[in-house]
C-alpha cells in the first residue's frame, strides 16, 4: 500500500486538498491501495473555506513508493514569511532524496521552492503567483499555461482544480490510463491532459464526452482491447442498434469502435517495441494475426 501524505498549512483551500484526495480514494476504492495521511505543524488547520480540519503532526514513515502533497493556502500573493517550518521542508527534501515523490497544488509550489526542490526543474502555479514564483526562485523554470508540470519524481500544478488532474496523472503513471479513466469517470470529471505536451493515450485522449453508453462500450475495448470483439456484442453492451452505437460511438470520439480499438493496439504495440520486443511479437502481443496490419498502421501515424 501507498501512503499519500498530505502537508497541511493554514487556510489551505479545501479543493487544493480535497480533489487529489478523492481521486487516490476512489483509486483505492478499484483496488490501487493508498492510505491518505493529513500532517500539519498543529493539530487544529483552518481552512480558507472556514471549516475546520485536524491533522496529525507526527509524520508516518514513507517510503518511495509513498508520496507527499502540499496543498495550497489562500493569499493574493506568494506569503513572505515562510509557511512551514525548516523541519518540516526538511522532511520533504529527505522524501524527495530518498527516492520518493513530493508534489503541490497551487500556491503550495511555494513550499517546494523554499524546500530547494524547484532549483533546476520545470514547475508551475497558479496563473496570478506564476510571476512571484519566477522572481522569487530564479533557478526554476515556470511553465505558465498548463495544468501540471512533472520533472524527476517533483509535480507541481495550477490553481485549485487542477490539484485532480495531477492526482489522475499519477493514477495514470502508475497504474495505467485505463485506471485514470475509470477514477475520472467515478468522480464526473474529465480525464485531462497536461496543456504543454500531447495527450499520452486514446483511453484519455476520447474520454471528454457525456455518453455513457459510449464509455461503457470503451470500457470493454480498453480492458479487451488484444480480443477480437464483435459490433453486436458491443453494440448488445450499449443497449443499442449497431448502427446507432457507430453513430454515438463516431460523434463522440470521432473513430468508430474499430478504429477506435486500433489505435489502443498501435499504442500498446509501440510501448512493448520501445521495449525491445519485436514488431512481429509486438504484433500477436496486441492482438494482430500477423505484422503487416501493424505496420500499416505504424507507417500511417508517421505520415500525419
Amino acid at each position: 500500500m501507498s501512503k499519500v501524505v498530505f502537508l497541511l498549512a493554514p487556510r489551505l483551500h479545501l479543493l487544493d486538498l480535497a480533489g487529489p484526495a478523492q481521486v487516490f480514494s476512489s483509486a483505492d476504492d478499484f483496488g490501487h491501495r493508498y492510505s491518505t495521511v493529513y500532517v500539519a505543524e498543529q493539530e487544529d488547520v483552518p481552512t480558507a473555506q472556514g471549516v475546520g480540519l485536524r491533522a496529525a503532526t507526527d509524520w508516518p514513515e514513507l517510503t518511495p513508493a509513498d508520496l507527499v502533497v502540499v496543498p495550497g493556502w489562500r493569499s493574493p500573493a506568494l506569503p513572505r514569511g515562510a509557511v512551514f517550518s525548516r523541519e518540516s521542508l526538511d522532511r520533504l527534501v529527505a522524501h524527495h532524496a530518498a527516492g520518493g515523490t513530493v508534489a503541490s497544488v497551487c500556491s503550495g509550489a511555494d513550499a517546494l521552492g523554499r524546500a530547494g526542490l524547484l532549483d533546476g526543474r520545470r514547475c508551475t502555479t497558479h496563473h496570478d503567483l506564476q510571476d512571484e514564483l519566477a522572481r522569487r526562485y530564479p533557478r526554476a523554470a515556470v511553465v505558465r499555461d498548463v495544468l501540471y508540470v512533472e520533472d524527476r519524481r517533483v509535480l507541481t500544478s495550477a490553481g485549485i482544480a487542477s490539484g485532480i488532474d495531477l492526482a489522475l496523472h499519477l493514477v495514470a503513471v502508475r497504474h495505467g490510463p485505463f485506471a485514470a479513466a475509470r477514477v475520472a469517470r467515478t468522480m464526473v470529471v474529465h480525464t485531462r491532459r497536461n496543456g504543454d505536451e500531447q495527450q499520452a493515450s486514446a483511453m484519455l485522449r476520447h474520454r471528454a464526452h457525456l455518453s455513457d453508453a459510449v464509455h461503457r462500450v470503451q470500457d470493454v475495448i480498453d480492458s479487451r482491447f488484444a480480443d477480437p470483439l464483435l459490433l453486436t456484442g458491443l453494440a448488445a453492451t450499449a443497449g443499442v442498434s449497431e448502427r446507432t452505437l457507430t453513430r454515438r460511438f463516431s460523434e463522440a470520439t470521432g473513430l468508430t469502435p474499430l478504429r477506435y480499438q486500433q489505435q489502443l493496439r498501435l499504442e500498446h504495440a509501440e510501448h512493448l517495441i520501445t521495449q525491445g520486443a519485436t514488431v512481429e511479437a509486438a504484433a500477436r502481443a496486441v492482438g494482430f494475426q500477423d505484422a503487416r496490419m501493424l505496420r500499416r498502421l505504424r507507417a500511417r501515424q508517421a505520415a500525419g
